[in-house]
């Protein structure tokens, strides 16, 4: 599943240290996401589109496939 979270994220001028502590995970849990590895729960997903104050579907695009690095 692709996502937007780092453009997000730095657009919202936050570290990776800095969003994990808004929304209550460890940072290895946002690059994970950030990067396709890992998809975030539900609630977590509603949390971080809370914390940018936008929809699940402004931030996560389940029908595109991450390319592999």
């Amino acid at each position: 599943m692709r996502n937007r979270l780092t453009q997000l994220r730095t657009e919202k001028g936050l570290s990776q240290a800095a969003l994990a502590e808004l929304a209550s995970v460890s940072r290895q849990t946002i690059i994970s996401i950030e990067k396709g590895r890992f998809d975030p729960s539900l609630p977590l997903a509603f949390h971080l589109a809370s914390i940018f104050g936008c929809t699940i579907e402004d931030i996560f695009d389940p029908d595109e496939k991450v390319d592999e690095e």
